[in-house]
């Protein structure tokens, strides 16, 4: 019997202990949610100068259903609506006597304390062991995960309701008659608590300003009621608001504060919610919103202020979120939060937008622990960041949110910024025009800024998207369809390529490598990066999509200059000039010059012109020069220059054939300068390398080579410096004439339209206008 008692033990350890803890565990916290409750009821009851109970000489009324004797059952005679009119207390199962029972009644009072103290004791010790059992998850645990699994906890509360709902209609609707809190389950909580806090503030302040701050507050309760039953909002109201706010820091003006701006985000909507407070004025809208952005992060700060990290602007900053403030004002910080990320959905004046998110970048640090409610509001951010029609100021803004975010964040939550600010990026990008342009640039270049923020989660990161871009390579590769270049050859893919150039430029740079003492995390990307755009570069090498190659090499000659890493480029530019479009004489047109900086496929109209062919012949001479200037200091210059001259050289003589050359002089001189000027550095090299006196196994004095001497003095920097003087100037120009055009394309269209607003206003008589009056 033994053996098979402690083998039933085992087993019961095994398949029901754990679930009977857990139950128990549950029953307990419930326990505990219906005394605070009751605790609660009693206290408002109390204030209001009633009893919960009746007295105790009272004499029962005949209404009231006698209770039962301790012999009886408790639930013999009683119906279910009784049982349920009793406050669902289980009155106690009358235990047998035995021999040992007390004959002796005790009194009442000492019964219930020692009760209390015996409850008192018991989960005392049920604390400790649970403490005990517990002690090594809550230690790995950290803060973002308890609060994610609150969140969690409020989506299966709502998921039983609802469950409830349609398994047990009727104890459903019992619920909604007699305990309509339960079912009201908000996760903004209940923000009344934020009123206590209030309370115990005034144990710190001085008793000769105690005074005060209760009148103060009476006068914030009576400012409630000023406008109306409907609580209607006026400037009165927000004026008390605003000098509780900056005088006393208020939490209870802040609560409301908090509701009527809930109330604002969801103005002139019928969603079929009911809000406390109600908004009619537009002046008070705005007035509202301006103080709710400015003074509800102030308050905050002032009663919980972030600790920032030894490391200072770029360290951490944490909230202590075990403390009572916290979790009390925990609902308050969900609902603003809730209000502003609705807010941000639904404006659309850029400095109200600004506004708005100025506000959410001192909130992030008590933000950190609703992980689920800040991927939400990070999504709409980054979807007003990578807006291209959005104002630059107010992009600027977004992207300081993002920043801020990314910067006090742990690692798992730095990587979901980087991952959505990508994404963002790429959706953003989608079409490029001169209008659009600088704002995909100032997306490229502060979203670079990201990936050293932590270089090993971008490295992570930057991995996983290049990995993705060469995917997409292969698989237009080795797709023999049509279509399968499409997914190369678009302004995404090259936005992408072109970004993790500028990203590989700014955190791998020589200079920035030599302070820290160490190379970057990100150094590893670049040779991956480089061999996705030179595949792509010659996935099509057909004359139509020449721009779209000229756009990759200069993305690589920025990572080339950037981390002293040598990319052959010229032989991309040399196919450039053996195709038959440059070597082949042009046919005239009329068709002005292409904008290679908003094209990557030249239109059909423009293959075989002269247009065509001499912007051809502009990009491969300013990038050939662009290549060669980066190692224009290098010993082996000579060596490096010469296939390159030799080629052109070759080239030049073909096309200035009279009767089968290309008969473009322009092209022909600019490429021959281009050579000359080769031809001058490679001397200039060798007149200078001619004084050395160490050999070329001597690694530390070819490094040295030149080092002193600027790279502007030198034949062909020389000649680059003024390339790129005279290519502004251009620009410039162009850019003018652009607004220009832009701005006379606006006026006209203004005048069309008062024109025919002019037109159309005698059709309109006053008379018709009085006779449609007096038929209505």
């Amino acid at each position: 019997m033994a053996g098979q008692s402690k083998k039933a033990t085992k087993k019961y350890e095994k398949n029901h202990l754990k679930d009977t803890i857990e139950r128990r565990k549950e029953g307990k916290k419930i326990k505990q949610r219906q005394q605070v409750k009751a605790k609660k009821k009693a206290k408002v009851a109390k204030e209001n100068g009633t009893s919960t109970s009746a007295p105790e000489n009272s004499i029962p009324s005949s209404k009231t259903p006698a209770r039962p004797s301790k012999d009886e059952n408790p639930f013999g005679d009683m119906s279910v609506d009784e049982f349920f009119q009793g406050g669902f207390e289980i009155p106690e199962i009358p235990k047998k006597k035995t021999k040992n029972a007390s004959k002796v009644e005790e009194d009442p009072e000492k019964t219930k304390k020692r009760k209390r103290v015996e409850e008192g004791e018991k989960e005392e010790d049920d604390e400790v062991d649970s403490s005990s059992n517990s002690a090594e998850e809550n230690a790995v645990r950290s803060d973002s995960e308890l609060g994610s699994d609150a969140e969690d906890d409020i989506d299966n509360h709502k998921g039983d309701l609802e469950a409830l709902a349609k398994k047990d209609p009727e104890f459903y609707k019992f619920l909604q008659e007699n305990d309509s809190e339960l079912l009201d389950f908000d996760e903004t909580g209940n923000l009344a608590e934020v009123d206590a806090l209030s309370g115990t503030d005034e144990e710190t302040i001085p008793k000769k300003k105690r005074k005060k701050n209760k009148k103060d507050a009476a006068d914030l309760d009576g400012a409630e009621e000023e406008g109306g039953h409907s609580n209607d909002v006026t400037m009165a109201v927000l004026q008390k608001w605003k000098a509780a706010l900056n005088e006393q820091h208020s939490l209870r003006a802040m609560r409301q504060v908090v509701l009527a701006f809930r109330a604002a985000a969801h103005v002139n909507e019928d969603d079929g919610k009911e809000y406390k407070y109600t908004i009619s004025s537009s002046d008070v809208y705005h007035e509202l919103l301006v103080l709710t952005l400015k003074h509800v992060p102030a308050t905050l700060n002032h009663h919980l202020p972030p600790k920032v990290g030894s490391l200072g602007i770029s360290g951490k900053v944490r909230v202590s979120t075990h403390s009572k403030k916290y979790r009390t004002l925990t609902p308050l910080l969900k609902s603003h939060i809730t209000s502003i990320h609705h807010l941000l959905t639904m404006l659309s004046d850029a400095s109200t937008i600004k506004l708005t998110l100025s506000s959410i970048v001192p909130l992030l640090p008590y933000l950190l622990s609703f992980k689920k409610l800040l991927r939400n509001l990070m999504k709409t951010v980054v979807t007003i960041w990578s807006d291209s029609n959005g104002a630059e100021a107010t992009r600027i803004s977004a992207f300081l949110v993002i920043r801020r975010l990314a910067v006090i964040s742990d690692s798992g939550l730095r990587e979901d910024v980087l991952k959505t600010a990508y994404q963002g990026f790429v959706k953003g990008s989608r079409s490029t025009t001169v209008h659009t342009i600088q704002g995909v640039n100032l997306m490229k270049n502060s979203a670079a800024e990201l990936w050293g923020i932590d270089p090993s989660i971008g490295y992570t990161t930057g991995f996983t998207f290049i990995r993705q871009l060469a995917i997409h390579l292969r698989g237009s590769i080795t797709n023999n369809s049509k279509e399968s270049y499409k997914t190369i050859y678009n302004w995404q893919y090259v936005h992408a390529l072109d970004f993790w150039s500028r990203v590989l430029s700014s955190h791998c740079d020589a200079l920035r490598e030599a302070e820290g003492g160490k190379q970057s995390p990100l150094r590893p990307l670049i040779y991956p990066t480089v061999q996705i755009t030179l595949g792509a570069m010659r996935l099509i090498p057909t004359a139509q999509y020449f721009p779209l190659r000229f756009h990759l090499i200069r993305s690589l000659l920025r990572i080339s200059l950037a981390t002293g890493t040598y990319i052959p480029l010229a032989p991309a530019l040399l196919e450039v000039l053996n195709s038959n479009e440059m070597k082949k004489s042009p046919k005239p047109s009329t068709l002005k010059s292409l904008e290679f900086l908003t094209a990557f496929r030249a239109p059909k109209s423009y293959l075989r012109t002269r247009v065509y062919q001499d912007s051809i012949g502009d990009q491969v001479s300013e990038l050939l020069s662009e290549f060669f200037v980066l190692w224009t200091k290098s010993i082996a210059f000579p060596e490096l220059a010469l296939p390159v001259t030799v080629m052109l050289k070759r080239w030049l003589k073909e096309v200035s054939n009279k009767s089968t050359g290309n008969k473009n002089s322009k092209v022909n001189s600019t490429l021959t300068l281009v050579v000359q000027k080769l031809e001058a550095n490679s001397r200039w090299i060798e007149e200078r390398r001619s004084k050395i006196d160490f050999a070329p196994s001597d690694r530390a004095g070819v490094e040295g080579f030149l080092k002193d001497v600027e790279w502007e003095k030198s034949p062909l920097g020389a000649y680059v410096i003024g390339q790129r003087k005279t290519r502004e100037e251009k620009a410039r120009v162009v850019e003018e004439s652009r607004r220009e055009d832009e701005r006379k394309r606006k006026e006209g269209k203004e005048e069309s339209d008062s024109e025919l607003k002019n037109d159309l206003d005698p059709i309109v008589s006053d008379e018709d206008i009085s006779e449609i009056e007096d038929e209505e």
